[in-house]
C-alpha cells in the first residue's frame, strides 16, 4: 500500500521568542503583533499591579486600571516613539490611570487598606499587635495622602525609582518630584508620631 503524499507545508506566523527585548516586542506589536503583545503584558503585568494596589489601595481597582492601561497602550502603540523604555512608558500609562481613580471621591473603607505582613513567630503577642497596627496606620495615613503625593512616595519608596525617572512617568519636573517627596515624607512622619 503506498504512503499518502505528504500534507503541503503551510506558513505559519512563529510565536516571538520569549528572550526579544521589549523595544522588539512592541515594534512587532504595533504592526498588529498580539503575540508580541501578549508576551509584553506577561512580563509586565505583576510589577504594575503591584504599582496599582499601592496607588489606589484596592486589588479589584488596581487590577481594572491594569487592564485599562494595558487596553489603551495597545491602541497607543503606532504612536509609542521609544524615547522610553516600555517599562517606563507603561509605569507612566498606569500611573496616570491610578491618579485618575484616586482623584474620584470616594470614601475610604477599612477593608480596602492591605493587609499588614505576618508577625516575627518569634516575637511576642503585644509586640506583633502593635506591630500590625502601626503598619496599619501607616498604610492608612498613605491612603490619605494627596494622589500626586501618594504617587512619588509609592514610587520611589516601594518601586525604587530614581527622581529622574518619577519625573519622566509623571510628566513633571525632578525639583518638583524631590518637593512631592519631602511633603509626602514629612505627612507620612506626622502621621506616625504616635508609633514612635
Amino acid at each position: 500500500m503506498p504512503l499518502p503524499p505528504p500534507n503541503p507545508v503551510r506558513h505559519v506566523a512563529q510565536d516571538p521568542p520569549r528572550d526579544l527585548d521589549d523595544s522588539l516586542l512592541a515594534i512587532r506589536a504595533s504592526e498588529g503583533d498580539d503575540e508580541a503583545f501578549a508576551v509584553l503584558v506577561r512580563r509586565h503585568s505583576s510589577y504594575l499591579l503591584a504599582l496599582a494596589q499601592h496607588l489606589i489601595g484596592n486589588r479589584a481597582d488596581a487590577e481594572d486600571a491594569v487592564q485599562e492601561s494595558f487596553l489603551s497602550a495597545w491602541r497607543q502603540l503606532p504612536q509609542f516613539r521609544h524615547s522610553a523604555s516600555f517599562g517606563t512608558w507603561m509605569y507612566r500609562i498606569v500611573t496616570n490611570r491610578c491618579l485618575n481613580v484616586m482623584r474620584r471621591p470616594r470614601p475610604m473603607a477599612l477593608e480596602n487598606v492591605a493587609e499588614p505582613a505576618a508577625a516575627d513567630p518569634d516575637s511576642s503577642p503585644p509586640r506583633a499587635a502593635e506591630t500590625n497596627a502601626a503598619t496599619a496606620a501607616l498604610l492608612r495615613a498613605l491612603m490619605e495622602l494627596r494622589p500626586e503625593l501618594r504617587a512619588c512616595w509609592v514610587l520611589r519608596e516601594l518601586h525604587g525609582l530614581h527622581y529622574a525617572e518619577i519625573a519622566h512617568v509623571l510628566g513633571i519636573s525632578e525639583p518638583t518630584v524631590r518637593g512631592r517627596l519631602l511633603r509626602a515624607r514629612r505627612a507620612l512622619m506626622e502621621a506616625m508620631i504616635p508609633w514612635r
